[in-house]
């Protein structure tokens, strides 16, 4: 059976953007996050997390702790009658301090690399996806992999680098937002 997903950035987009937050008492749900993702489960989306954690190649936690958070978030969303189906994260930075951690690979957005193993796992077919995300690079990553793509314009956006890849299909406030223009739009 071919499925669709949409797969969502993590900080920022499903939850309140705090730099390289490890720590369960600061993660809050973004407006929009429950009702959004209960009406793309309703329709029959896959939910798939796509995240750059570079927070472990520069050295500030130990992948371990970010595993934790990634629990933690399947528990707040289960909570609340959503089911994540996966969760992706790259931890490498060319720039690291970690030297296992400290590479160039096609895991960190914008590489689509997470999103084709995603595909691959779960037999999506990207054509019919969406990847959802606060940043180009996010956008970048949705559309190298060949989904369509919504940016969350919040303001975490801060280069505004623009190239044929990184323009997204549509733009919205808030991921209730985006579900509803993914439904419209079937």
């Amino acid at each position: 059976m071919i499925n669709q997903a949409v797969f969502l950035d993590k900080d920022g987009t499903l939850v309140e953007d705090v730099p390289y937050n490890i720590k369960p008492d600061l993660i809050k749900l973004t407006q929009g996050a429950i009702a959004g993702l209960q009406l793309l489960q309703a329709w029959g989306y896959k939910l798939i997390v796509i995240s750059n954690q570079s927070g472990v190649a520069r050295g500030y936690f130990r992948e371990s702790e970010l595993v934790a958070v990634t629990k933690l978030l399947f528990k707040l969303f289960s909570e609340q009658g959503v089911t994540l189906d996966d969760f992706y994260y790259c931890p490498h930075h060319p720039n690291g301090v970690v030297s296992e951690y400290a590479i160039s690979c096609e895991c960190r957005k914008p590489e689509p690399g997470l999103i084709l193993r995603a595909a691959d796992k779960h037999n999506i077919d990207l054509q019919n996806s969406w990847f959802i995300g606060d940043i180009l690079n996010d956008v970048e990553a949705g559309n190298r992999a060949g989904c369509k793509t919504i940016l969350i314009d919040n303001g975490h956006e801060t280069e505004w680098l623009l190239s044929s890849m990184r323009i997204p299909h549509y733009t919205v406030t808030d991921l209730m937002a985006a579900a509803q223009v993914i439904t419209r739009n079937l």
